[in-house]
């Protein structure tokens, strides 16, 4: 059986088609074969292509699957299959922030490749799908992952992306927040601002640069408890929706205290209007705060509760009520001086870790009454000795007291004073028009900050780091920033974390097929869970078919 077409010419000079469902029949007598028309189709221009698909439905039962799938196309191999949801959901993301525009912009009038800004997403993207190094992530682009626009790379074009990315980073980073805070309307009131330490394995630091005591990689203050290794200092600020709003790389030596004057020095030109700085203990001193205050600023700061500032002391000294804020926090303002305008202090305390504190502490002192029980009976240099190793651990510091005799003893005093700070901390602003509790769930949103650096530290691999030289090791801090800006826009708009997002998109795959007839490229059926994202996050779902390429005609 086949489909026969036969025609005729109607009257007004036109060639009407019909088709037929015939089959040959060998006539003995004439010797040869008759066409017996089966089934009449009707005109070809009036086909009803519901009743051919539900023949060929019909007719496909009678066959084994396989069978039957491979005569819809005899012709067609199935070439290879990769993933295309995070990709797509990630470049649609891009787009949608503009990021695009704002990179081929810059790129325009520089002498590179016009692909330059597909070469940066597909970086941006790798950090967060499958972080790897540069020379890995050619391999990725090319051979396992679907990048719109970008079929394949070389690690000599991840460079030259990387070295361009530097040189624009002023003009991106300032495009990028005016850019994000229109879309999803931001509200940068509070800023929080942090840093962070990512350590290298290698054994020597680099030589001093000219002018510098040190170099970049360098030791310093180690927040990854690794003083043994070379590091860098990383510092990020953040809004209070957990949006990463520029990205800084420092020496390894360099002192939290002075890093945020250059931060507010850089956010300047940005003109945001009116910032409240939030920050931890470690930037809270004396020239940092009438820094923050220039230009019409305040501050949220956190205090050391065992500092030597007269101030903090006379606050927890205060007595006053707390107000109950939140099931786990209550809060008491202090004024110091009411006839000035002094910083205000906020006294918060957490009843569930005020108890956790007791409970902690009472275990420290019975671990050390146990460490020091019978300590009377040795000599003197014994005791000398204990003393030393017990004083090696800060926690049992705190509360041992050695006395005039030698004598190893628990500081009862020291642990009446612990007492009076379980579950407590506290908070110093220059902002008159802040609420106490304002103040206190302003400084809690800092947890934003910490957020950020486990995803940073984890989810993007931001170590280890893959460079030596100063240049890339800044690019590739830029380019986790620009993943984690894309995962955290994710995550806000569908309330999930990006790891289950990233394993439901990469499900949704691009599969490519090649025949005689060309070349087409597919994806797989989206599941109700990815539509559901692709709607959350206010992007397109992809198209069913992302490449059709026929065949090149054959030379005559």
């Amino acid at each position: 059986m086949y489909l026969r077409t036969t025609s005729r010419r109607a009257a007004d000079g036109t060639t009407v088609r019909y088709l037929q469902l015939a089959h040959n029949v060998w006539d003995p007598t004439s010797h040869r074969s008759n066409v017996r028309v089966l089934y009449h189709f009707g005109r070809a221009d009036q086909l009803d292509h519901g009743a051919i698909r539900r023949l060929i439905g019909s007719l496909s039962r009678a066959l084994e699957p396989g069978e039957a799938l491979a005569l819809q196309a005899p012709a067609l191999h199935f070439l290879e299959s990769r993933p295309l949801g995070g990709a797509w959901a990630l470049d649609q993301l891009w787009r949608r922030l503009g990021l695009h525009e704002i990179a081929s912009g810059l790129l325009h009038g520089r002498r590179l490749d016009p692909t330059a800004e597909r070469v940066l997403f597909a970086l941006v993207a790798n950090r967060a799908l499958a972080p790897s190094s540069k020379l890995s992530c050619a391999g990725w682009v090319s051979e396992r992952v679907a990048i719109p626009e970008l079929a394949d790379l070389t690690d000599d074009a991840c460079y030259r992306a990387m070295d361009w990315l530097l040189e624009i980073e002023p003009e991106l980073a300032e495009q990028v927040y005016w850019a994000v805070a229109t879309l999803l309307n931001l509200e940068v009131d509070l800023l929080f601002f942090d840093t962070t330490s990512t350590y290298f394995e290698t054994e020597t630091a680099d030589p001093p640069s000219a002018g510098a005591a040190a170099g970049f990689r360098t030791y310093g203050h180690s927040k990854d408890h690794r003083p043994d290794l070379p590091q860098v200092v990383i510092g990020l600020a953040v809004t209070r929706e957990g949006i990463p709003i520029r990205v800084w790389t420092w020496p390894g030596n360099a002192a939290d205290q002075e890093l945020i004057r250059q931060v507010k020095d850089d956010l300047r030109a940005w003109k945001l209007g009116r910032v409240v700085w939030v920050a931890d203990r470690g930037f809270t001193s004396a020239t940092n705060r009438r820094y923050l205050q220039r230009a019409g600023g305040h501050y949220i700061l956190g205090e050391k509760l065992r500092g030597e500032s007269a101030e903090a002391k006379a606050a927890l000294a205060r007595q006053g009520r707390y107000q109950r804020v939140a099931d786990n926090l209550e809060v008491k303002e202090v004024v110091l001086d009411a006839g000035t305008m002094r910083d205000r202090f906020v006294v918060c305390r957490n009843p569930g870790e005020a108890e956790r504190d007791a409970a902690v502490r009472e275990q420290l002192v019975e671990q050390l009454e146990a460490a020091i029980a019978g300590s009377d009976d040795r000599s003197p240099a014994e005791r000398e000795e204990l003393a030393c190793r017990l004083r090696q651990k800060p926690a049992y510091r705190r509360f041992l007291r050695v006395t005039k005799q030698g004598l190893l003893r628990i500081d009862r005093a020291a642990v009446a004073a612990e007492v009076r700070l379980d579950g407590k901390f506290l908070l110093r602003t220059s902002d008159p028009t802040l609420s106490a509790e304002d103040v206190a769930v302003g400084y809690k949103q800092l947890l934003e900050v910490e957020r950020a650096w486990r995803d940073m530290k984890t989810t993007l691999d931001l170590r280890p780091v893959y460079h030596r030289k100063e240049a890339r090791i800044r690019a590739h801090v830029l380019l986790c920033w620009l993943a984690l800006l894309l995962i955290r826009i994710a995550e806000n708009a569908t309330g999930e974390t990006w790891r289950t997002l990233r394993s439901e998109l990469e499900k949704l795959h691009l599969g490519r097929f090649g025949g005689p007839a060309g070349e087409i490229a597919q994806r797989t059926e989206t599941t109700a869970r990815q539509a559901a994202i692709f709607k959350a996050l206010a992007v397109a779902e992809p198209p069913r078919f992302l490449h059709l390429a026929p065949a090149a005609p054959a030379a005559s």
